[in-house]
């Protein structure tokens, strides 16, 4: 036995054969920041090589993904104003379902997902209307303008509705709606595990989405609890996700694994914005051989269990992997 695991190393050919991983550019989706105005490309500090395009740019770079093989992008916006309930959300002529209408004009075969959610919309930089007796975000209401942001965003031409913020009968409501609209052919990828994480810190530099008071720790997962991990995304499933997704990824592939063992929906995780930010830090520090260190992350994801990995590296590892 011993022997043959031997022989079987000591040949790259082989390995390469036996290899019970592989990484692919058609498992990854490519988060895209869409802002107001033309020819906008603003850099953001904390995320090297991450921008807020606007329309225009975001097409140019649409057309840069598809020559490396990437059609699938993910899109986030940045609203022209913001207010209580996210209005620009809730308009025909809001920056994502502008943005999404171009994307699918210019690239119809593009996989177009739309991040379902408030917290970059609302001056207070939660994920809903809030309570202002609990202080927190009312769950039913949330769900009612989440379904308007669904139908505008699912009108526009939107492949997949991937919504963010958990909310309690989040699925359940947008499948209903979604499905009494002539929508029933329009999956959903349910942020369906999402930790109230320290990782998201870049993110809301990119979205402008800090919470101006409070936290999101009310309505996010706790990351101390695996079993609750676990159901949040079963009752997603039984409520009709299409896909599931933990968000972050590195430090919960415990949940990635457990989640796979128990579901054979699509599963997805969100290599999320401080995850990116340390490899690129350390790259720019000479602490790691990026390169490597970066497709052995990947090939982390995929082994516990991940279909599809979001994730901002998404061109350098098409790069790599060519």
């Amino acid at each position: 036995m011993f022997k043959r695991l031997r022989r079987m190393r000591l040949n790259p050919s082989i390995r390469e054969l036996v290899s019970e991983t592989t990484l692919n550019t058609k498992e990854l989706i490519y988060p895209l920041f869409i802002t107001h105005g033309t020819g906008v490309k603003n850099a953001i500090e904390t995320m090297p090589d991450v921008f807020q395009l606007s329309i225009d740019e975001a097409l140019k770079e649409c057309k840069l993904l598809d020559t490396l093989g990437i059609n699938a992008i993910i899109l986030f916006g940045i609203p022209a104003f913001k207010d209580s309930i996210g209005s620009e959300a809730l308009s025909e002529e809001g920056i994502v379902a502008k943005a999404t209408r171009a994307i699918k004009k210019e690239f119809p075969y593009f996989l177009v997902s739309v991040d379902l959610c408030f917290c970059e919309y609302t001056d207070h930089g939660h994920c809903g209307i809030l309570d202002p007796k609990l202080n927190s975000v009312d769950n039913d209401l949330t769900l009612e303008i989440l379904n308007k942001q669904a139908l505008i965003l699912a009108q526009s031409g939107a492949d997949l509705i991937a919504p963010s913020g958990m909310m309690d009968g989040m699925i359940i409501s947008l499948r209903t709606h979604l499905d009494t609209n002539g929508f029933s052919h329009l999956p959903i990828m349910s942020y369906s595990t999402k930790f109230a994480s320290g990782y998201y810190g870049p993110f809301r530099d990119v979205a402008q989405s800090t919470p101006s008071h409070g936290d999101r720790k009310s309505y996010q997962q706790n990351p101390a609890n695996r079993r609750e991990a676990i159901l949040e995304s079963l009752e997603d499933e039984a409520q009709g996700a299409d896909i599931l997704m933990v968000k972050p990824a590195l430090a919960y592939l415990d949940i990635v694994r457990d989640i796979r063992e128990r579901t054979l929906l699509p599963l997805a995780v969100y290599n999320v914005s401080g995850e990116y930010a340390m490899l690129k830090f350390a790259q720019k520090a000479g602490l790691i051989d990026y390169e490597r260190v970066l497709l052995e992350t990947m090939i982390g994801f995929k082994r516990a269990g991940a279909d599809i990995i979001i994730t901002y590296h998404a061109k350098e590892i098409a790069n790599l992997l060519k």
